[in-house]
């Protein structure tokens, strides 16, 4: 049987389990991590999911199991998930009082309770020597760690669920943060609204960029909005494009909007004296018409790593 648990970002890493230890589905177990000893919880994994895991060199380093933990480690569990909050309000108190200008994310300590570490995230630089002083006074005989962290990264350690009803991508399977600009969604033919293509981070959708190379796929072939075209109805000017499926909508120089096949018509060189209406989704939405788009393309420091 193998054993694994969900740690940073809920990234799954296998266990190394002693002989000596006994685990079952669902116990808590005390481990070894780069930044301490930490108490998680152990689940049984699949042997599909062993299997691959033997052929792959990608895999997370084990975690070592130290012990399960006691009734006793519970309560111990539970007053250091008590003491994460009251830390945070304290820091977030003595950030406001040196008038820094960062944001607090979220406090974490160790089983051990030999490291205290603070996620925040900060628009620049911030000089936190003085902060970082009063600190060492209020947390004694601990190692206090103020980590500087991105949007993307704030929200992947809050976890949340997304506009599709599923939980964030950025904290279930997501690893690496890649680069995303507002031409994904208009060739997607995506609302440009910012309510519509951006996450709780602020920023655009990770997940405009999962089926992206099918839409530059379907869309050979395809002529542009706006274009002259011949149909096997005569004349008409491209008015919409239905990229998955492969059709085109023409509206006729009699008025009326026909659909066909992108094998079925042609694009020529001829004016055709048909108005046609900008679709809605490459336009900007009016209760968005405040927000600058470029916010959501920004990705300075939107992801650092430091999680």
């Amino acid at each position: 049987m193998k054993f694994a648990v969900k740690y940073l970002k809920n990234m799954i890493y296998p266990l190394n389990v002693p002989e000596s230890i006994h685990l079952t589905d669902g116990q808590m177990v005390l481990v070894r991590t780069e930044k301490g000893e930490e108490a998680l919880k152990a689940f049984l994994v699949n042997s599909e999911v062993v299997k691959a895991w033997e052929k792959s060199a990608t895999k997370p380093d084990a975690l070592t199991v130290i012990r399960t933990l006691s009734q006793r480690d519970l309560q111990t569990l539970d007053d250091i998930r008590k003491e994460e909050v009251t830390s945070f309000f304290k820091c977030q108190a003595l950030i406001k009082q040196h008038k820094l200008v960062m944001n607090l994310v979220q406090c974490r300590i160790t089983f051990d309770r030999r490291k205290i570490t603070f996620y925040y995230t900060a628009p620049e630089r911030v000089d936190f020597r003085a902060l970082l002083k009063d600190l060492t006074q209020v947390f004694t005989r601990v190692r206090i760690d103020l980590r500087h962290i991105g949007v993307r990264d704030e929200t992947s350690i809050i976890d949340g669920t997304g506009l599709c009803g599923r939980p964030f991508c950025c904290s279930s399977f997501l690893r690496k943060f890649a680069q995303i600009n507002v031409k994904l969604a208009k060739d997607q033919g995506m609302p440009i609204a910012p309510g519509k293509i951006s996450g709780t981070c602020g920023r655009l959708l990770c997940c405009l960029t999962y089926e992206y190379s099918n839409y530059i796929e379907a869309a050979k072939g395809m002529p542009p909005v706006g274009s002259s075209v011949m149909t096997p109805d005569g004349l008409g000017r491209v008015c919409f494009l239905q990229f998955l499926n492969g059709t085109v909508s023409v509206k006729m120089e009699d008025g009326k909007t026909r659909e066909y096949h992108k094998s079925d018509i042609e694009m020529v060189d001829a004016y055709v004296n048909v108005e046609i209406d900008i679709p809605t989704t490459l336009s900007s939405y009016a209760d968005d018409s405040n927000i600058d788009i470029r916010q959501l393309e920004d990705d300075r420091n939107s992801s650092t790593g430091n999680v």
